[in-house]
């Protein structure tokens, strides 16, 4: 167990052995969470990339999903002779 000390900012130092045994750099993003017992509980945050696309675009993507009236005919009936 590790000893750290809080600054004068309120911010706290992890040390190098932990911050490696955990896989984290010293710029990860943690989740913190104070528990009823008085225990302070930090957890990686997963920070994933999001993209928005505008109705234009949602519109190209569902026309190139789209399949024929001959496609959707052999869909239905592989799926009727599966349910047999």
């Amino acid at each position: 167990m590790d000893i750290v000390k809080l600054g004068k900012k309120g911010q706290v130092s992890l040390p190098a052995g932990v911050l490696r045994k955990l896989g984290l750099r010293g710029s990860a993003t943690l989740l913190v969470e104070a528990t009823d017992d008085g225990a302070v509980v930090l957890r990686p945050a997963a920070v994933y990339p999001i993209e928005l696309f505008s109705d234009a675009r949602v519109k190209e993507f569902e026309e190139a999903d789209r399949i024929s009236a001959a496609e959707a005919a052999r869909v239905k009936r592989a799926v009727k002779r599966r349910r047999r």
